[in-house]
């Protein structure tokens, strides 16, 4: 029997859960692909239509199909079995509180963990409505503790998520670096281990898949999911050595400019081609440049000395530069930066019927959100970022070709990485919402183990994306190279130690945070980079700030409006 008294608590419901999912898609995403982004591995417009199709059906395909409302479990919901009402609000209440303080994160640029901010909201509306026995703080299972319930899983991420996933992330980068990035000839000897890196890769993202990747059943035993981890696994890695191996040796080794994407499928024929004719004058390669625009210590020093000498000059020797047109002093060559090409355009002039403004219009509501420099913006100035520059100046270049080697592999880990998040934190939006949805539909608290409509997760997977695609380069900023300096092999690095942290975390039922397990694997890689200088750790400082406020600040929005509603004077 439908609570229709109650629609405007249904109502009220859907518009903030969707704007708690619009704010996983601004906050969360994030995670999954700003290192790629800021390495220059991939643009940012690709990767937002690489998370958008990765949210969504990660979060349709196999999003969270069991209604548990409270993932974190918290707060016990049989407690609200005579007052099913009472936990509609209640839910109403705990995503108000998410939604409200994922939109002040996001504003000030905190990457913050979207679960920990409804476990705040689903904590504060339990305590106004059961008081502190009605939650769970410490969680316990056959009689031992249970650190997968109750908050104090909340305090244990904040230290087991960024420690292990630094350290996986140092870990992977140090054998990279020493096996690699500083040999002889490190192009060469990349380009052999590829195929491992793969099959690697390829085997972990498998398991993250069957031990994290969503509520569907693995119809595997114990015995054989080890098998299908290792087959899969090589199987992915052998592909990668017919088909991608022979396509990069060609385009990195003999720097063959006649080859296109395309040419991939030609695989170990492409060992067959000739000599590699002359290339157009303005042919520019299909490698880049990763560090354009980043200075190394000895082109910022001399930048610095110039721009000195040019401001001690006297008011004469000013006065001459000026009439001669050159008063600014001639930049070197390590000041050159990528410019940014906008995909909306220049406003055009005329008035706001004109079919130019309209179709200008029509592209600034479209693409702004993507319409982004991300690299560029980071070098900004601020009080939090800091002096970006000389962060980057303690950190080390490599060369080019052999970072060109990692673009594949870091793609590949962010989309598996942005695939499991839309499985699993949609349901921080869902999970409260659908709780809304089947109380006020039937007027019984939802047993556990009831099916979320397939609606719903559309729904917040809709909401993901949105968010992802109109305001997720404000947190992308914050995450990428404002806190060490990125580059492919850095980045992949990263990922994977992320994803390692997320895998081990699993299989011994310990909380992580993916926010934290990025922020932790930057960190830890950016020690890697060079000294403690190479790391921003003003910035690490303010994104930590935002994990430690979470749970408090979204726990006292929920709390005081549960509690004013509930104890407010009836006429």
């Amino acid at each position: 029997m439908a609570l229709h008294q109650f629609d405007f608590l249904l109502a009220v419901g859907t518009i903030f859960a969707f704007l708690d999912a619009w704010n996983i898609g601004a906050n969360d995403v994030a995670n999954s692909w700003a290192s790629s982004v800021s390495s220059r591995s991939i643009t940012y417009l690709q990767a937002m239509l690489g998370a958008s199709v990765m949210e969504f059906s990660g979060a349709l395909g196999v999003g969270g199909r069991v209604a548990d409302t409270i993932r974190t479990k918290v707060v016990d919901t049989t407690a609200f079995n005579d007052q099913p009402a009472l936990l509609m609000l209640g839910m109403v209440c705990a995503v108000i509180a998410s939604a409200s303080y994922l939109t002040m994160a996001t504003r000030l640029g905190m990457p913050v963990s979207t679960t920990h901010s409804i476990l705040g909201g689903v904590l504060g509306m339990g305590v106004a409505a059961l008081g502190g026995d009605g939650i769970t703080w410490v969680g316990y299972k056959n009689g031992k503790v249970d650190l997968k319930q109750g908050v104090v899983q909340v305090f244990m991420a904040w230290i087991i998520s960024p420690v292990m996933a630094g350290a996986f992330g140092a870990c992977i980068f140090l054998l990279t670096k020493y096996g690699v990035l500083l040999r002889s000839n490190p192009t060469m000897k990349g380009l052999m281990l590829v195929p491992v890196y793969f099959w690697l890769t390829a085997s972990l993202i498998v398991m993250l898949l069957i031990w994290k990747g969503g509520d569907y059943e693995v119809n595997l035993t114990e015995a054989q999911i080890p098998g299908v981890i290792v087959a899969v696994g090589a199987g992915w890695g052998l592909l990668m050595t017919l088909f991608l191996v022979p396509w990069m040796y060609r385009i990195v080794i003999k720097e063959d400019w006649q080859l296109r994407a395309w040419h991939i499928l030609q695989g170990p024929f492409l060992l067959r081609r000739g000599e590699v004719p002359p290339p157009p004058a303005d042919f520019q390669g299909v490698v880049r440049n990763f560090y354009e625009g980043h200075l190394t210590r000895e082109e910022l020093d001399a930048r610095r000395a110039r721009t000195a000498a040019a401001a001690t000059d006297d008011v004469e020797g000013q006065h001459e530069k000026t009439a001669s047109g050159s008063e600014t002093p001639v930049p070197g060559p390590e000041d050159s930066a990528p410019t940014h090409k906008s995909l909306v355009g220049p406003k055009p002039d005329g008035p706001w019927y004109t079919r130019d403004y309209m179709w200008w219009f029509a592209k600034w509501v479209v693409l702004r959100g993507v319409d982004q420099d991300i690299v560029g913006s980071q070098k900004d100035k601020s009080v939090i970022a800091g002096d970006v520059e000389e962060i980057h100046a303690h950190a080390t270049h490599y060369d080019n070709r052999t970072e060109f080697l990692y673009t594949f592999l870091q793609i590949m880990t962010a989309s598996a990485a942005s695939f499991t998040h839309g499985a699993n934190d949609v349901a921080n939006a869902v999970g409260p919402y659908a709780s809304i949805f089947q109380i006020w539909q039937s007027g019984a608290v939802p047993l556990k183990g009831a099916n979320v409509p397939l609606w719903i997760l559309a729904f917040g997977g809709v909401g993901i994306v949105i968010g992802l695609w109109t305001y997720g380069y404000h947190i992308m900023r914050n995450l990428g190279n404002r806190v060490t300096l990125m580059s492919p092999a850095r980045g992949f690095s990263m990922e994977l130690g992320s994803v390692i942290t997320v895998i081990v975390a699993t299989r011994l039922e310990l909380p992580v945070s993916t926010t934290q397990c990025i922020t932790g694997a930057i960190v830890g890689v950016g020690l890697c980079n060079g000294d403690w200088r190479a790391i921003n750790w003003r910035m690490v400082a303010w994104i930590y700030l935002g994990w430690f406020i979470t749970v408090p600040v979204s726990g006292l929005i929920s709390g005081i409006l549960m509690g004013f509603i509930i104890n407010s004077p009836r006429w």
